[in-house]
Parts: C-alpha cells; structure tokens; sequence
C-alpha cells in the first residue's frame, strides 16, 4: 500500500494557509482518496528516531519524515538531494 506521511499533510495545509499552494483541504482529501493513500500517523518510535539522525536537515518536518520513513522502512519521493545524505534511506526522484 502507497502511503503518506501525516507530517507531509500538515506541511500542505502550512503552505497553502501563506499563499504557497492554491488547493485547500478537499483537493488534499479526493487526491489522497484517488491514489488509494494510507495517511501514516506520527508516534513516539518515529519521534525517538529523531534522536540518532544526523544534522543533514534543518528543518523540523523534514527530520521528522526522515525518522518516521527510517523507521517504517519505506521510501521517500522528494527532489531534495539532501535527503539522500541519510544512511539507509530509500530516496526516490
């Protein structure tokens, strides 16, 4: 099953309440529903992760997708090289 990061939705509703994404809330739900998306919750085994991850990141959400996607052992589709600075993480893009 194809999933998405709860973390990842709240970045797009961050976004396009400062103008930088012109989809709301209902685009967001029929395009998940369409891709047959499971949202994967943020827990504490994701959080502890964040522990360990080196600084290759500044950014809070991004870290936090970085610790949970480690965890899960699940890829992450990003045009960001950065993230592919991180030992064990399957970067697709």
């Amino acid at each position: 099953m194809r999933e998405i990061s709860v973390i990842s939705l709240s970045e797009i509703a961050i976004k396009q309440t400062r103008g930088k994404l012109t989809f709301g809330e209902q685009d967001v739900a029929q395009g998940i529903a369409d891709l047959q998306l499971r949202v994967l919750p943020y827990s504490s085994e994701h959080a502890a992760g964040l522990f360990d991850l080196p600084l290759h990141h500044a950014d809070p959400s991004d870290r936090q997708i970085i610790a949970q996607a480690l965890a899960e052992q699940i890829a992450v589709i990003t045009a960001d090289s950065a993230f592919k600075l991180y030992k064990g993480l399957t970067v697709i893009w």
